[in-house]
């Protein structure tokens, strides 16, 4: 009779220390593996692609960044700026630059995806910086991105994604052509004239957010009138003198008397 508790407590220990053993093994793996899971490139990078990368960048970047990656008069250092600047800069075309001396245009790209994986790789072992960005996880939410874009990114890029002016010259440019992951990479990383957004100030949810927000403004829904080229307030002003002047006009002129529509006779002279 007295063996049963004792037996009761052994099961009991070995089991706690089952649970114990588990919960380790659990936060081992959430330790080695964890993250918000919006970030392509945590993973180790391949020696090789950035073998490859190296090769390329000594190629066509050393000239302007120097052969140590550590910048010059007229290119910054690239320590630090991490996969997703690169990636940013590569795909959309604004490096290489032909002239340091003004702002980036977006043009096809000078490098085949293969390529740029290996340059981003090279720029991503020098250490620093964020990661590409993981687009679609966390799941971003439509209608908050369309709170949060009129709050950070409308009075640049204006209301429907299609860019605006600046000063000095420089412009923000329309949103309609970038890829989801572009648009996430800009707001990591703030090229040119454009502020970065870390983690600090807007979490990966609420970027992602904004990504689908801008996807959607590629073809908006248009419920009740015309698009009139989805630019602003500046056409509808347009339409709306050219139309309501000429409507007006055209109103004038048909309630106007017969009789002061008639060319007016001079007047008569007697010899």
């Amino acid at each position: 009779m007295r063996r049963k508790p004792v037996a009761v407590t052994l099961v009991g220990l070995m089991v706690l220390a089952t649970c114990l053993a588990v919960g380790f093994v659990s936060i081992g793996g959430a330790g080695a593996g964890g993250g918000d899971g919006n970030s392509a490139g945590d993973a180790d990078s391949d020696p090789d692609a950035v073998r490859r990368g190296r090769e390329l960048y000594l190629t066509g970047c050393s000239s302007c960044h120097g052969t140590a990656a550590r910048g010059t008069d007229i290119a910054p250092d690239l320590h630090g700026v991490g996969a997703a600047a690169a990636d940013f800069q590569l795909s959309t075309g604004r490096m290489p630059d032909t002239d340091p001396d003004r702002q980036p245009e977006p043009k096809p790209p000078a490098y085949t995806r293969a390529e740029i994986d290996d340059l981003v790789a090279y720029v991503a072992s020098l250490g620093g910086g964020p990661p590409i960005p993981d687009v679609d996880h966390p799941r971003g939410d439509l209608q908050a991105g369309g709170v949060l874009y009129r709050q950070v990114c409308q009075a640049c890029h204006s209301a429907a994604g299609n860019g605006g002016a600046l000063s000095l010259g420089n412009d923000a440019p329309t949103l309609h052509g970038a890829t989801p992951v572009e648009v996430a990479e800009a707001i990591r990383t703030g090229p040119s004239n454009m502020p970065v957004f870390g983690p600090d100030t807007l979490t990966n949810r609420q970027v992602n957010s904004i990504v689908r927000y801008v996807d959607y403004l590629r073809d908006p829904d248009n419920p009740g009138g015309a698009p009139l080229g989805l630019v602003g307030p500046i056409t509808e002003g347009l339409v709306a003198i050219v139309l309501g002047l000429g409507f007006l006009m055209l109103v004038t002129r048909w309630i106007e008397p017969r009789s002061m529509r008639d060319e007016p006779q001079g007047p008569l002279i007697h010899e």
